[in-house]
């Protein structure tokens, strides 16, 4: 069985089953469309496919994607890069990105020593901005896309 690596919804586990379906079929097992639904919810570690469909929104935008070029501003310097890892957080609101500057980035105050950073995993909103503030009161992340 392959799997999606989709932000999970009802939709990718509807396609792991059909998928389950044809896997099978191939070698010469039959499956109903249920009973793959059942195993694909316990797969993902829910009860059984209601369980799983009651807690799952039937399809999930995602704002950002592994391979896109991404632009903001980092501790209030700006960069450009290329965004390396995506993931949903717990709370299903935010996202964990992990991102490559293209050119490293200072994040001290002062410019009597630089410490210079060139990839760095940041949570943002759906909107890109941390919820993490400076000192200042500004978001320690904002990304656009580039």
């Amino acid at each position: 069985m392959s799997y999606s690596l989709d932000t999970p919804s009802a939709q990718t586990l509807k396609s792991e089953a059909k998928s389950l379906r044809q896997d099978r079929a191939r070698a010469g097992q039959m499956l109903t469309h249920s009973a793959a639904l059942e195993e694909v919810a316990r797969a993902h570690g829910f009860r059984d496919w209601n369980t799983a469909r009651a807690a799952l929104p039937e399809r999930v935008a995602v704002p950002f994607q592994v391979g896109m070029r991404v632009k903001g501003f980092y501790l209030e310097q700006p960069f450009t890069g290329l965004l390396l890892g995506v993931q949903l957080a717990h709370n299903m609101q935010n996202y964990t990105l992990t991102i490559h500057f293209d050119e490293p980035v200072n994040v001290t105050p002062t410019f009597m020593f630089a410490a210079l950073r060139q990839r760095v995993v940041t949570t943002v909103d759906i909107h890109g901005v941390s919820p993490a503030l400076r000192g200042n009161g500004q978001p320690q992340m904002r990304v656009l896309r580039a």
